[in-house]
């Protein structure tokens, strides 16, 4: 079962996209210059394993250097940190200045002056060259709204043979103590899918983790029109169906289909536990994140990206396709960029590739390591001009 996070992925081998006749191809982004190579090259992208498919944007892109930009942008900076410093500690291994600058901007990023300072001396001594200055990149008002639990995006149809990817997810969970699973685009689930689903919601209600169900409203037509009460068959489908009910804070419904279930089985249908308030206060959460910290606005032929961008923020990535619209030329500042997800990732590639095609160059500016090394993981440098911040 793919679980797609976005729409076009790079050619094959990393190749940039190829250019429309006639539309020049940007110029070389600063990311090309950085060495990001290690000699750690058998690590995995062990929360993303089995989720995103990641094409390496260029030769010697390692493991470690996209196993730390899926952990930040999945919110989780102490992994993130902790996998930075084991590569750069190790004396035999040899690191590219890519990941210093990303251990040292995640500093800045976090506030950790002390640990900056502590690692500026070896950079300086290694590459010879001044190291960046501490900068307290932190911001105070980002720092009142907590990072978004990891998103995974169900899609096409669920069966059986979905059993790695829904251990995956129990993996995601339990690292981070939530997750949050996208059924907008899962299509069709079949009766042993149902039981495969809820299975994995059980298992992550039994190690205490927050599960946020988003978009269930079709998958529970989907089911509705299945399932005829006085008919026991599809058990797990009943059962699956009563859960999204319970996620869709629908009480009235779940007690309808409780008494049908009760009738049709002979047995006690599950109890009302309003799984939907978690939902509703997660909804809420994002929409305050997506006003107060993720901000993007266009001053003159500037358009700037601020605070946290996760996937409640694609009206403001529409903006920005929109601000575009009537320039040959678009300057993005991302100073106040702190961090990106991978679905806003995804659709950036996708608003990006779009302008290429039409012969406009966009430009991102002052892009801090952390988000810049995402956005090579995912191509985003081969369809624009990104530059670091310094």
């Amino acid at each position: 079962m793919a679980l797609p996070f976005f729409g076009r992925k790079p050619s094959a081998g990393g190749a940039s996209p190829e250019a429309p006749a006639g539309v020049a191809s940007p110029p070389p982004t600063e990311l090309t210059e950085l060495d990001f190579t290690g000699d750690d090259g058998g690590r995995s992208l062990v929360l993303a394993a089995g989720k995103v498919e990641v094409q390496e944007g260029g030769a010697g892109i390692g493991a470690v250097f996209e196993e730390a930009a899926v952990l930040y942008a999945n919110g989780n900076d102490t992994e993130a940190e902790r996998i930075l410093v084991a590569v750069l500690g190790d004396r035999q291994a040899t690191s590219g200045e890519g990941l210093w600058m990303m251990l040292l901007d995640l500093y800045r990023l976090t506030g950790q002056q002390q640990r900056f300072d502590a690692h500026v001396l070896d950079y300086a001594t290694r590459f010879e060259r001044s190291p960046p200055p501490w900068v307290d990149l932190s911001a105070a008002d980002a720092a009142a709204a907590p990072a978004p639990a990891p998103l995974v995006n169900l899609a096409g149809s669920l069966s059986s043979q979905a059993a790695a990817q829904c251990q995956q997810i129990i993996r995601l969970g339990r690292h981070g103590g939530a997750v949050r699973i996208d059924l907008a685009r899962l299509r069709d689930i079949d009766d042993a899918g149902c039981g495969l689903l809820r299975r994995t919601l059980a298992g992550l209600a039994a190690e205490r983790v927050q599960v946020s169900l988003l978009n269930v409203a079709a998958l529970t037509e989907v089911l509705a029109q299945r399932l005829a009460p006085g008919r026991a068959e599809a058990r797990d489908s009943w059962l699956m169906l009563l859960e999204l009910l319970q996620y869709a804070g629908d009480p009235a419904r779940f007690e309808a289909l409780a008494i049908d279930y009760a009738v049709t089985f002979e047995e006690s249908p599950p109890s009302w536990e309003g799984r939907g308030a978690p939902v509703a206060r997660a909804a809420a959460e994002e929409t305050v994140a997506a006003a107060t910290v993720a901000a993007a606005r266009p001053a003159g032929d500037v358009f700037h990206l601020e605070g946290e961008l996760g996937g409640a923020s694609s009206e403001l990535l529409r903006r920005l396709a929109a601000f575009a619209a009537e320039r040959a030329a678009v300057r993005v500042d991302c100073a106040r960029l702190r961090r990106l997800d991978f679905v806003c990732a995804g659709m950036l590639f996708n608003i990006l590739s779009t302008l290429r095609a039409q012969g406009k160059l966009v430009s991102l500016c002052n892009v801090n390591a952390m988000v810049a090394a995402l956005l090579r993981v995912m191509s985003v440098d081969q369809v624009a001009h990104v530059t670091l911040r310094h």
